[in-house]
Protein backbone atom coordinates (compact mmCIF):
# COMPACT_ATOMS: atom_id res chain seq x y z
CA UNK A 1 0.00 0.00 0.00
CA UNK A 2 1.25 3.42 -0.89
CA UNK A 3 -0.46 6.77 -0.52
CA UNK A 4 -0.86 8.64 -3.77
CA UNK A 5 1.46 11.34 -5.02
CA UNK A 6 -1.51 13.71 -4.87
CA UNK A 7 -1.84 13.12 -1.11
CA UNK A 8 1.88 13.78 -0.66
CA UNK A 9 1.58 17.05 -2.59
CA UNK A 10 -1.52 17.99 -0.58
CA UNK A 11 0.41 17.63 2.68
CA UNK A 12 3.24 19.75 1.25
CA UNK A 13 0.75 22.44 0.18
CA UNK A 14 -0.93 22.49 3.58
CA UNK A 15 2.35 22.75 5.47
CA UNK A 16 3.50 25.57 3.19
CA UNK A 17 0.24 27.51 3.53
CA UNK A 18 0.13 26.96 7.31
CA UNK A 19 3.60 28.50 7.50
CA UNK A 20 2.38 31.75 5.99
CA UNK A 21 1.16 34.57 8.26
CA UNK A 22 -2.56 34.40 8.96
CA UNK A 23 -4.56 36.01 6.15
CA UNK A 24 -1.75 35.78 3.59
CA UNK A 25 -2.40 34.08 0.25
CA UNK A 26 0.03 32.34 -2.07
CA UNK A 27 -0.17 32.19 -5.84
CA UNK A 28 -0.07 28.93 -7.76
CA UNK A 29 3.50 29.63 -8.98
CA UNK A 30 4.61 30.25 -5.37
CA UNK A 31 3.07 26.97 -4.26
CA UNK A 32 4.67 25.10 -7.17
CA UNK A 33 8.07 26.52 -6.26
CA UNK A 34 7.77 25.78 -2.55
CA UNK A 35 6.37 22.25 -2.86
CA UNK A 36 8.22 20.96 -5.91
CA UNK A 37 4.92 19.68 -7.29
CA UNK A 38 4.24 19.87 -11.03
CA UNK A 39 2.05 22.82 -12.02
CA UNK A 40 -0.46 20.74 -13.98
CA UNK A 41 -0.90 18.20 -11.19
CA UNK A 42 -1.03 20.75 -8.39
CA UNK A 43 -4.16 22.47 -9.69
CA UNK A 44 -6.14 19.25 -9.19
CA UNK A 45 -4.76 18.87 -5.65
CA UNK A 46 -5.70 22.47 -4.86
CA UNK A 47 -9.22 21.84 -6.16
CA UNK A 48 -9.54 18.87 -3.80
CA UNK A 49 -8.30 20.87 -0.81
CA UNK A 50 -10.61 23.76 -1.71
CA UNK A 51 -13.56 21.38 -2.11
CA UNK A 52 -13.08 20.08 1.42
CA UNK A 53 -12.61 23.64 2.72
CA UNK A 54 -9.13 23.02 4.07
CA UNK A 55 -8.02 25.95 1.92
CA UNK A 56 -9.78 28.82 0.21
CA UNK A 57 -9.07 30.37 -3.15
CA UNK A 58 -9.64 33.83 -4.53
CA UNK A 59 -9.34 34.95 -8.13
CA UNK A 60 -7.90 38.19 -9.36
CA UNK A 61 -4.76 40.27 -8.86
CA UNK A 62 -4.88 39.96 -5.05
CA UNK A 63 -6.00 36.34 -5.30
CA UNK A 64 -4.36 33.09 -4.44
CA UNK A 65 -4.72 30.25 -1.98
CA UNK A 66 -5.02 30.56 1.77
CA UNK A 67 -5.29 27.97 4.49
CA UNK A 68 -8.65 28.03 6.28
CA UNK A 69 -9.06 27.92 10.05
CA UNK A 70 -10.09 24.27 9.82
CA UNK A 71 -7.13 23.58 7.54
CA UNK A 72 -4.75 25.12 10.05
CA UNK A 73 -6.13 22.72 12.69
CA UNK A 74 -6.23 19.69 10.37
CA UNK A 75 -4.29 16.50 10.88
CA UNK A 76 -2.21 14.79 8.26
CA UNK A 77 -4.90 12.09 8.14
CA UNK A 78 -7.58 14.66 7.27
CA UNK A 79 -5.45 16.07 4.45
CA UNK A 80 -4.66 12.65 2.98
CA UNK A 81 -8.30 11.57 3.20
CA UNK A 82 -9.42 14.83 1.56
CA UNK A 83 -7.49 13.73 -1.51
CA UNK A 84 -7.46 9.91 -1.39
CA UNK A 85 -10.57 9.09 0.64
CA UNK A 86 -10.48 6.80 3.68
CA UNK A 87 -7.09 5.24 4.36
CA UNK A 88 -7.08 1.47 4.40
CA UNK A 89 -4.09 -0.86 4.49
CA UNK A 90 -6.10 -3.56 2.76
CA UNK A 91 -9.70 -4.57 2.12
CA UNK A 92 -10.10 -6.52 5.35
CA UNK A 93 -9.77 -3.32 7.41
CA UNK A 94 -11.67 -1.09 5.01
CA UNK A 95 -14.44 1.04 6.49
CA UNK A 96 -16.55 0.35 3.42
CA UNK A 97 -17.14 -3.33 4.09
CA UNK A 98 -16.64 -5.98 6.72
CA UNK A 99 -14.14 -8.75 6.13
CA UNK A 100 -15.87 -12.15 6.00
CA UNK A 101 -12.67 -13.86 7.26
CA UNK A 102 -12.13 -11.68 10.32
CA UNK A 103 -13.44 -14.22 12.86
CA UNK A 104 -10.99 -16.96 11.90
CA UNK A 105 -8.15 -15.37 9.88
CA UNK A 106 -4.89 -15.20 11.86
CA UNK A 107 -3.74 -12.16 9.87
CA UNK A 108 -6.84 -10.07 10.59
CA UNK A 109 -5.84 -8.85 14.08
CA UNK A 110 -2.40 -7.92 12.74
CA UNK A 111 -3.95 -5.86 9.94
CA UNK A 112 -6.26 -4.18 12.46
CA UNK A 113 -3.34 -3.29 14.73
CA UNK A 114 -1.28 -1.95 11.81
CA UNK A 115 -4.26 0.11 10.60
CA UNK A 116 -4.76 1.56 14.08
CA UNK A 117 -1.07 2.45 14.33
CA UNK A 118 -1.03 4.17 10.93
CA UNK A 119 -4.21 6.16 11.59
CA UNK A 120 -3.00 6.97 15.10
CA UNK A 121 0.18 8.56 13.82
CA UNK A 122 -1.50 10.42 10.95
CA UNK A 123 -4.33 11.71 13.16
CA UNK A 124 -1.87 13.12 15.71
CA UNK A 125 0.44 14.76 13.15
CA UNK A 126 -1.03 18.25 12.98
CA UNK A 127 -0.41 20.49 9.97
CA UNK A 128 0.21 23.53 12.18
CA UNK A 129 2.84 21.63 14.19
CA UNK A 130 4.55 20.47 11.02
CA UNK A 131 4.60 24.03 9.64
CA UNK A 132 6.06 25.46 12.84
CA UNK A 133 8.64 22.67 13.19
CA UNK A 134 7.12 21.65 16.52
CA UNK A 135 6.10 18.14 15.50
CA UNK A 136 6.83 15.68 18.29
CA UNK A 137 8.15 12.65 16.44
CA UNK A 138 8.86 10.77 19.64
CA UNK A 139 5.28 11.28 20.78
CA UNK A 140 3.97 9.97 17.47
CA UNK A 141 5.82 6.69 17.93
CA UNK A 142 3.72 5.73 20.96
CA UNK A 143 0.28 6.42 19.58
CA UNK A 144 -2.15 3.50 19.90
CA UNK A 145 0.60 0.93 19.70
CA UNK A 146 0.54 -0.02 23.35
CA UNK A 147 4.30 0.35 23.70
CA UNK A 148 6.09 2.50 26.23
CA UNK A 149 9.59 2.57 24.80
Amino acid sequence: MQLTRAADYAVRVMVFLAGLPSGERASLPQIVKSTGAPYSFLSKVLQGLTGTRLITSRRGPAGGFEISASGRMASMQQVVEAIDGPISLNVCVSQRRSCPRKNWCPAHPVWVKAQEALLGVLSKAMISDMASGEIDLKGLAHIRTGTDD
